[in-house]
Protein backbone atom coordinates (compact mmCIF):
# COMPACT_ATOMS: atom_id res chain seq x y z
CA UNK A 1 0.00 0.00 0.00
CA UNK A 2 2.88 2.35 0.78
CA UNK A 3 4.26 1.77 -2.72
CA UNK A 4 0.96 2.88 -4.25
CA UNK A 5 1.03 6.08 -2.21
CA UNK A 6 4.64 6.74 -3.26
CA UNK A 7 3.60 6.31 -6.88
CA UNK A 8 0.94 9.01 -6.50
CA UNK A 9 -2.17 6.93 -5.79
CA UNK A 10 -4.70 8.31 -3.34
CA UNK A 11 -6.55 6.43 -0.64
CA UNK A 12 -10.34 6.54 -1.10
CA UNK A 13 -13.22 6.05 1.29
CA UNK A 14 -14.34 3.03 -0.75
CA UNK A 15 -13.74 -0.60 0.23
CA UNK A 16 -13.06 -3.59 -2.00
CA UNK A 17 -16.24 -5.62 -2.49
CA UNK A 18 -14.22 -8.86 -2.36
CA UNK A 19 -11.92 -8.35 0.64
CA UNK A 20 -13.14 -5.10 2.27
CA UNK A 21 -9.67 -3.52 2.12
CA UNK A 22 -9.50 0.20 1.29
CA UNK A 23 -9.34 1.08 -2.40
CA UNK A 24 -6.78 3.38 -4.02
CA UNK A 25 -7.35 5.69 -6.96
CA UNK A 26 -4.41 5.52 -9.37
CA UNK A 27 -3.22 8.54 -11.35
CA UNK A 28 -5.25 7.38 -14.38
CA UNK A 29 -8.45 7.27 -12.28
CA UNK A 30 -8.55 3.49 -11.93
CA UNK A 31 -9.69 2.09 -8.58
CA UNK A 32 -7.19 -0.50 -7.31
CA UNK A 33 -7.28 -3.08 -4.52
CA UNK A 34 -3.76 -3.51 -3.11
CA UNK A 35 -4.65 -6.77 -1.36
CA UNK A 36 -6.21 -8.52 -4.38
CA UNK A 37 -3.84 -6.71 -6.78
CA UNK A 38 -6.54 -5.94 -9.32
CA UNK A 39 -8.67 -3.21 -10.76
CA UNK A 40 -12.05 -2.67 -9.09
CA UNK A 41 -15.08 -1.37 -10.94
CA UNK A 42 -17.91 0.21 -8.98
CA UNK A 43 -21.30 -0.10 -10.67
CA UNK A 44 -23.88 2.41 -9.61
CA UNK A 45 -27.51 1.35 -9.50
CA UNK A 46 -29.05 1.78 -12.93
CA UNK A 47 -25.67 1.83 -14.68
CA UNK A 48 -25.31 0.27 -18.09
CA UNK A 49 -24.11 -3.24 -17.26
CA UNK A 50 -23.61 -4.16 -20.92
CA UNK A 51 -21.20 -1.25 -21.39
CA UNK A 52 -19.27 -2.23 -18.26
CA UNK A 53 -19.08 -5.85 -19.38
CA UNK A 54 -17.78 -4.70 -22.76
CA UNK A 55 -15.07 -2.63 -21.07
CA UNK A 56 -13.93 -5.62 -19.01
CA UNK A 57 -13.84 -7.81 -22.11
CA UNK A 58 -11.75 -5.26 -23.99
CA UNK A 59 -9.30 -4.98 -21.08
CA UNK A 60 -8.88 -8.75 -20.91
CA UNK A 61 -8.46 -9.06 -24.66
CA UNK A 62 -5.83 -6.30 -24.71
CA UNK A 63 -3.89 -8.02 -21.91
CA UNK A 64 -4.00 -11.34 -23.75
CA UNK A 65 -2.79 -9.73 -26.98
CA UNK A 66 0.09 -8.06 -25.12
CA UNK A 67 1.15 -11.47 -23.79
CA UNK A 68 1.19 -12.79 -27.36
CA UNK A 69 3.29 -9.81 -28.46
CA UNK A 70 5.86 -10.70 -25.80
CA UNK A 71 5.87 -14.35 -26.90
CA UNK A 72 6.50 -13.35 -30.52
CA UNK A 73 9.23 -10.93 -29.48
CA UNK A 74 11.02 -13.75 -27.63
CA UNK A 75 10.73 -16.04 -30.67
CA UNK A 76 12.08 -13.31 -32.95
CA UNK A 77 15.14 -12.88 -30.74
CA UNK A 78 15.91 -16.60 -30.89
CA UNK A 79 15.64 -17.16 -34.62
CA UNK A 80 17.82 -16.11 -37.51
CA UNK A 81 15.70 -17.79 -40.20
CA UNK A 82 14.45 -15.05 -42.54
CA UNK A 83 11.24 -16.90 -43.43
CA UNK A 84 10.40 -17.45 -39.77
CA UNK A 85 11.17 -13.79 -39.00
CA UNK A 86 8.83 -12.70 -41.79
CA UNK A 87 6.00 -14.88 -40.43
CA UNK A 88 6.56 -13.62 -36.90
CA UNK A 89 6.69 -10.01 -38.13
CA UNK A 90 3.37 -10.43 -39.91
CA UNK A 91 1.79 -11.95 -36.81
CA UNK A 92 3.24 -9.17 -34.64
CA UNK A 93 1.89 -6.50 -36.96
CA UNK A 94 -1.60 -8.02 -36.79
CA UNK A 95 -1.49 -8.17 -32.99
CA UNK A 96 -0.36 -4.55 -32.72
CA UNK A 97 -3.13 -3.44 -35.12
CA UNK A 98 -5.70 -5.19 -32.95
CA UNK A 99 -4.32 -3.63 -29.76
CA UNK A 100 -4.55 -0.20 -31.39
CA UNK A 101 -8.18 -0.86 -32.39
CA UNK A 102 -9.05 -1.95 -28.86
CA UNK A 103 -7.49 1.21 -27.40
CA UNK A 104 -9.40 3.42 -29.86
CA UNK A 105 -12.63 1.60 -29.01
CA UNK A 106 -12.06 2.11 -25.29
CA UNK A 107 -11.49 5.84 -25.76
CA UNK A 108 -14.71 6.24 -27.78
Amino acid sequence: MADLLRQGATLTELACPACSSPLFRLKDGTLWCAIDEKKVLIVREGADEARLSSSITLDRTEAMLMEKVQEIQEKMQKTSDATELQKLGTALSGLLDNIERIRKTKKA
